[in-house]
C-alpha cells in the first residue's frame, strides 16, 4: 500500500471508494456519483483486494457488467430483510431480466411503478393485497442506499413514474445463469403465493450480501 503514504490525492481517493463499498456494498459503473469510484477501483484492484482481505471481505469484479461488490468471507454482516422487502427485490429481479432480453448491455434497465404494482398484483397476497405508496417509497430508498435501483422521477408513487434497475440487482443473490435465476425467482414468488414463505427474512444482501 506503499501508493498511499506517497500521494494524498490516491489515499483520499481510496478512502472514498472503500467507504461506499462498506456502506453501500455495491459500486456501478453505470451510476453517476459511482462511476468514478468504481474506475479508481479497477485500477487499483490488488490494492482494494489486499485491503479487503484484511478485514474479512473478498472485492467481485464483473467488468462487463460494470458492477464492483464485497463479499463476506464468513457470512457476516448480512442485511436482513422483512418479507415485502423480499418480494419487491425478487420483482426487481424479474423485471430487470424480463427488460434485459430487449436491451442492448449499454442501455438502461427501466420500469415504470405501475409495472412494479401489476406484478406485486399478481401475487395476490392475502396480509397486504395492494402495495402502498409510503411501502414502495421506503423500499426503494433502501435498495437506492445499496445502489441496487434509483429513481428517474422525484415522485415515485405516480402510476407513470421511471425507477432505474442496475446490473447490481443480479449480484444481491448471484447466479451465473440468468435463464435458471429467471426460473428461481418465479418459483420464489409462485412460494410466496402459496404462503408457503411465512419468514419475515427472506433474503439477504450481499456483503451485507454474501
Amino acid at each position: 500500500m506503499e501508493i498511499l503514504k506517497e500521494s494524498l490525492v490516491q489515499k483520499e481517493k481510496f478512502k472514498t471508494a472503500a467507504n461506499k463499498l462498506l456502506n453501500n456494498c455495491f459500486i456501478v459503473k453505470k451510476k453517476e456519483d459511482t462511476r468514478n469510484d468504481y474506475i479508481f477501483i479497477i485500477q487499483n484492484k490488488d490494492l482494494f483486494n489486499e485491503y479487503f482481505d484484511l478485514l474479512g471481505y473478498s472485492l467481485e469484479v464483473n467488468e462487463m457488467q460494470g458492477v464492483v461488490a464485497l463479499k463476506s468471507q464468513h457470512g457476516a454482516g448480512r442485511l436482513r430483510l422483512k418479507k415485502i422487502e423480499s418480494i419487491l427485490l425478487l420483482i426487481f429481479r424479474l423485471l430487470y431480466l424480463e427488460k434485459r432480453k430487449e436491451l442492448s448491455l449499454n442501455e438502461e434497465v427501466v420500469v415504470l411503478t405501475d409495472e412494479i404494482h401489476q406484478k406485486y398484483t399478481m401475487l395476490k397476497l392475502e396480509a397486504k393485497a395492494n402495495l402502498d405508496k409510503t411501502t414502495l417509497r421506503d423500499i426503494v430508498r433502501l435498495f437506492k442506499r445499496y445502489n441496487i435501483v434509483s429513481n428517474v422521477d422525484s415522485d415515485i408513487t405516480m402510476s407513470d413514474a421511471r425507477i432505474r434497475i442496475y446490473h447490481s440487482v443480479l449480484f444481491a443473490v448471484p447466479n451465473d445463469n440468468l435463464s435458471s435465476m429467471y426460473e428461481a425467482i418465479n418459483e420464489k414468488l409462485n412460494k410466496y403465493m402459496k404462503g408457503g414463505e411465512q419468514s419475515d427474512d427472506e433474503e439477504t444482501l450481499q456483503d451485507q450480501a454474501d
